[in-house]
């Protein structure tokens, strides 16, 4: 089995479509497969968030949607850990922004969806 990307995709986001139509293009010039994960029906773990963050080299606020209705009714304003972020962002995955790609050992958010390049 080839390696793939793994992109955390919402597929009503323009940005994350974009980012999808990125990766299509280098999985086909690379001949890598794609696994789609629609993180809003299927979100992430906060040690598989923790991970990824670490692999891309962000902190938990560098993803973090701070502009959603939830983060500001619930949490703005609040002196919060990293770790309460990842556990408020699995629990909300509305929350995380994206699309988020992963490759091998690396991760990108990808905005814009140019930097999906930096992956390879």
């Amino acid at each position: 089995m080839n390696e793939k990307i793994i992109i955390w995709h919402n597929p009503r986001c323009r940005k994350s479509r974009e980012g999808l139509a990125a990766v299509g293009e280098i999985a086909e010039q690379k001949g890598l497969e794609i696994e789609i994960r629609k993180y809003l029906d299927n979100p992430p773990t906060p040690g598989e968030l923790k991970k990824v963050l670490k692999m891309a080299g962000l902190s938990p606020w560098d993803i973090l949607r701070k502009q959603e209705k939830i983060w500001k009714e619930n949490f703005k304003g609040k002196d919060l850990s990293d770790d309460e972020l990842i556990q408020i962002m699995s629990q909300y995955p509305k929350l995380i922004e994206r699309p988020v790609v992963i490759y091998g050992n690396k991760a990108v958010l990808a905005r814009p969806a140019d930097k999906v390049k930096e992956l390879f």
